[in-house]
C-alpha cells in the first residue's frame, strides 16, 4: 500500500521579482510614426508620397531578396529602404 506523506508546515511560494519593463510599441503605433515621419520626410524632399512610397517598397523588395526573403525582418528592410531612397533623393538634389 502507497502512502501519501503531507508536510506538517504550510507551503508558501514566493513570486519572481518581475523587471519593469517599457511597454512594446503595437504594429499600429509603429506604422503612425513612420507614416508621418515619410510625410514630413516626402514634404521637405519634394516628392509625392504615393511615388515615395513605391520606391520604398521596391527597394524593400530588393532588400528582402538579397537576404533569401527571411521573416522578421520586414521593419528592418523598410527603414532600411527608406535610408536608401532617401540619401538617392538628396545627392540628386545637390547635383
Amino acid at each position: 500500500m502507497v502512502t501519501k506523506r503531507v508536510s506538517p508546515g504550510k507551503k508558501t511560494t514566493r513570486r519572481k521579482a518581475t523587471a519593469t519593463a517599457a511597454p512594446e510599441l503595437t504594429d499600429s503605433a509603429v506604422i503612425v510614426v513612420l507614416e508621418s515621419v515619410q510625410t514630413v520626410t516626402a514634404a521637405s524632399m519634394g516628392i509625392e508620397p504615393d511615388f515615395r512610397r513605391q520606391l520604398v517598397a521596391a527597394e524593400a523588395y530588393f532588400l528582402a531578396e538579397r537576404r533569401g526573403f527571411a521573416a522578421g525582418h520586414e521593419l528592418e528592410d523598410w527603414v532600411a529602404a527608406e535610408a536608401v531612397v532617401d540619401s538617392r533623393r538628396q545627392r540628386m538634389q545637390v547635383a
